[in-house]
């Protein structure tokens, strides 16, 4: 396959490759844009992220789709079509069964009459966000946006409005990059289950319905055979690198996908493609996903007069992935510092709407999300946090409340974030000399931080940022990193100052820098010292 594009990348000079589809596909692939970078992880290795995502090290996600109108939690759209699951009996409760009333009719329930995006992305702006993430499609395969290639889409249906295309303008009025996330590629064998139900309806079945004139097909992609064990709701792992038992997707789907995703790139110019896929979509069966990656680097240098402005992260990546893109760490954070930029997406709740984590005051608190990030940072990493809106497109109060937190703390201390790098060592405490491995994708969140995990970063060479994760009780400051023979440090301090307050009195011996800290404090989270060498 990789012979044939390269044959089509030789074409000429064209700014646009003329890419022939194979025989048994229906569906013709969107021109991919050309330029430095072809299709092949040798050619994208010469990829490097742009400072600016770097340097922002915190956004914010509306991970925001049909499946929060039933406020009933993540993968709602799968669990609804299987029995004995509590978002079945949910879906039987209030909308009765999937036969009759499938996602398809969800879809038309959902009208985002409340969603205000400006006000959304300015209050997000606001938070400290310096980039702001679009849900473009989930696993439940809807577009969000005015699509070309799937009539089932927010323009048509539901709200009937271009969701991506408002986050888009509210985003370049407030000046904050955008990103896209595309979940779209895991349908074929995420939407399963449906086939108990209505997933086999076609076209000729919505004659007299709401839905007539559209194929229930173009939504659930439900015209194969099933893969191996889907009727067990918790068979999910054949959607990962397509292995253990899945069924294969056809060409024309993946035609599809790739065209969706080059149609919200061409039509919307984010900064940042988000993909939830085992490194890209339909790797490592298929090639659609470094046509993606080629096609949105070299958009990005011609429409940036050659600067590189473009992100695309992906999961579960080899070290030959990482030179290529940036990795995603879903719930997660590695133990140890990493030499590529990378990021985590994490949540304050669940990922689609869920009330009764409202009900129960689920929600990380702030003081958590801070914490995170700073260790994140500290890593050479970014921070994406998901805030789930309600159905409506309301955020609600407990929400607005976390992110003010969030803000006051961000406000004051902000510069020890913001156009950071890492410093010579991450930090000390119990935390950094543990282990803490990773699962799959991620899913090692939720550490115990504590006043003895100190992280560092550094801005230039003369200022050094420590973060002690939680507020000592003996208002001191402990520093080994900084002792007389440290590998880490050989110089002096010049001065300490604790950010919110001022200078503050310090010794720097033989045990490392020992900080005394005021009786009040400054934020009810984490004390931040900027460390000024000589």
């Amino acid at each position: 396959m990789r012979n044939k594009w390269m044959m089509s990348l030789c074409c000429g000079a064209a700014m646009l490759a003329c890419v022939p589809s194979a025989a048994q596909q229906n569906v013709q692939p969107e021109p991919m844009q050309t330029g430095k970078y072809q299709p092949a992880w040798e050619s994208l290795a010469a990829y490097e992220c742009p400072d600016w995502f770097r340097d922002a090290k915190f956004g914010i996600w509306a991970h925001w789709g049909p499946q929060c109108e039933p406020e009933s939690g993540d993968w709602y759209a799968r669990h609804m079509y299987y029995p004995g699951h509590w978002q079945y009996d949910v879906h039987v409760k209030k909308y009765g069964n999937p036969k009759d009333f499938g996602f398809k009719d969800v879809i038309n329930e959902w009208k985002a009459e409340e969603w205000q995006p400006d006000s959304l992305v300015r209050f997000y702006k606001s938070v400290g966000a310096r980039y702001f993430m679009a849900l473009g499609n989930h696993h439940d395969n809807m577009d969000l946006w005015d699509s070309k290639y799937q009539p089932w889409n927010s323009v048509n249906m539901g709200p009937k409005r271009d969701v991506v295309g408002e986050w888009a303008k509210a985003c370049k009025k407030y000046g904050l990059p955008l990103g896209v996330s595309i979940h779209a590629s895991h349908a074929w064998t995420w939407m399963e289950g449906s086939q108990d139900f209505d997933g086999k309806l076609t076209k000729a079945d919505g004659k007299g319905k709401w839905w007539e004139g559209y194929d229930p097909q173009d939504l659930y992609e439900q015209r194969h055979e099933r893969s191996k064990d889907s009727k067990n709701v918790g068979a999910i792992h054949s959607q990962w690198a397509w292995g253990n038992g899945a069924s294969q997707p056809s060409e024309d789907f993946k035609t599809k996908v790739y065209n969706r995703t080059l149609d919200v790139v061409n039509r919307y110019h984010p900064d940042v493609l988000y993909f939830d896929d085992t490194v890209l979509p339909f790797y490592p069966i298929s090639d659609e996903g470094v046509r993606i990656l080629a096609h949105m680097y070299n958009t990005s240098l011609k429409e940036n007069k050659g600067k590189m402005r473009a992100v695309v992260t992906g999961k579960i990546l080899e070290d030959k992935h990482k030179e290529a893109m940036v990795w995603d760490v879903e719930r997660g954070i590695p133990d140890r510092p990493q030499e590529k930029a990378w990021q985590t997406c994490t949540c304050l709740g669940n990922w689609h709407y869920e009330r009764s984590v409202y009900d129960r005051n689920g929600y990380k608190p702030a003081s958590q999300v801070v914490k995170m990030l700073v260790d994140i940072v500290s890593k050479n990493g970014n921070l994406l946090l998901s805030v789930p809106l309600r159905g409506s497109g309301a955020i609600d109060e407990k929400e607005v409340a976390i992110l003010k937190d969030i803000k006051a703390w961000m406000d004051v201390n902000g510069e020890s974030i913001y156009g950071t790098r890492p410093w010579t060592t991450f930090g000390e405490g119990p935390l950094a000399e543990a282990a803490n491995p990773m699962k799959a994708q991620g899913f090692n969140e939720g550490q115990n931080y504590t006043a003895k995990d100190v992280r560092f970063v550094q801005k230039g060479k003369k200022v050094v940022y420590a973060t002690a994760l939680g507020w000592p009780e003996s208002k001191v400051i402990m520093m080994k990193s900084f002792r007389k023979g440290s590998p880490y440090y050989k110089g002096k301090v010049k001065s300490v100052e604790l950010l919110g307050y001022g200078k503050v009195k310090f010794t720097c011996g033989e045990d490392g820098l020992k900080v005394m800290l005021p009786e009040e404090k400054t934020n009810d989270i984490a004390p931040v010292l900027k460390v000024k060498l000589v």
